[in-house]
């Protein structure tokens, strides 16, 4: 299920929300919820959301998704309540909040950079542009996927062959694949590396294997979901 918040800005000299102060924009509307507790429990946090990006009239936009029907419900109901919220040092003016829900497609594209670990006891991240082992993103996607699903469904899940059938990585304009975003926690800048993708595209997906893909559509991809990594967004093909 998903979310789009609608913007216009409120104060002058605004910056681009970084992915913590939105995180935090997030959890401080699930204040009093059953789900206010989320930031600090010791498990997947089943969210993610996009980067910001402009409608065709230029306002601020933001989309947040999750599989859980009820954390989706208890932000709308949240958000529409104010007519301004805060991200980071912005001042912005709610315009629309809309929840809704996506048909399931075989072909996705990234709404924010997929974020993985090659090696997560040196935090170290995987760099397409340098390792360039599709095999190893590939597997490393699919486990994680997998591991996130078993324990939002409590049951055992095995996917079939590979995670997508074919890739095409997104190139930036300075011809590199990888994107770094500085994330600032505590006060502490550091790095998440990651890649977008124009095209992540499984040729059949089986009826047994339907739950799963919608779970990855809404729950996001690789690391990281809850900072804003990982979103999805279902391709017409």
């Amino acid at each position: 299920m998903r979310l789009k918040i609608l913007f216009t800005i409120e104060s002058a000299g605004i910056t681009k929300p970084n992915k913590h102060s939105t995180q935090g924009f997030i959890y401080r509307m699930l204040r009093g919820s059953e789900y206010e507790k989320r930031h600090d429990e010791p498990r997947f946090k089943f969210f993610t959301f996009s980067d910001f990006f402009r409608d065709s009239a230029g306002r601020p936009t933001l989309l947040v998704s999750s599989p859980e029907k009820g954390f989706i419900e208890t932000l709308y109901s949240a958000i529409r309540e104010k007519e301004t919220v805060y991200i980071g040092q912005n001042e912005l003016r709610i315009v629309e909040v809309k929840r809704f829900r996506l048909p399931l497609r075989r072909a996705f594209q990234t709404g924010s950079p997929i974020v993985l670990y090659r090696n997560a006891k040196e935090n170290e991240y995987f760099k397409l542009h340098q390792h360039r082992d599709l095999r190893f993103f590939l597997q490393r996607l699919k486990e994680n996927a997998e591991k996130k699903y078993e324990a939002f469904y409590g049951e055992d899940f095995l996917l079939e062959g590979p995670i997508f059938d074919r890739l095409i990585p997104k190139l930036r304009s300075n011809g590199k694949l990888d994107v770094y975003v500085k994330v600032v926690k505590n006060g502490v800048p550091f790095p998440v590396i990651g890649s977008n993708w124009e095209l992540l595209e499984k040729e059949r997906i089986r009826p047994e294997e339907r739950r799963f893909y919608r779970f990855i559509m809404d729950a996001g991809l690789g690391e990281k979901n809850s900072l804003g990594f990982g979103f999805l967004n279902p391709l017409r093909r």
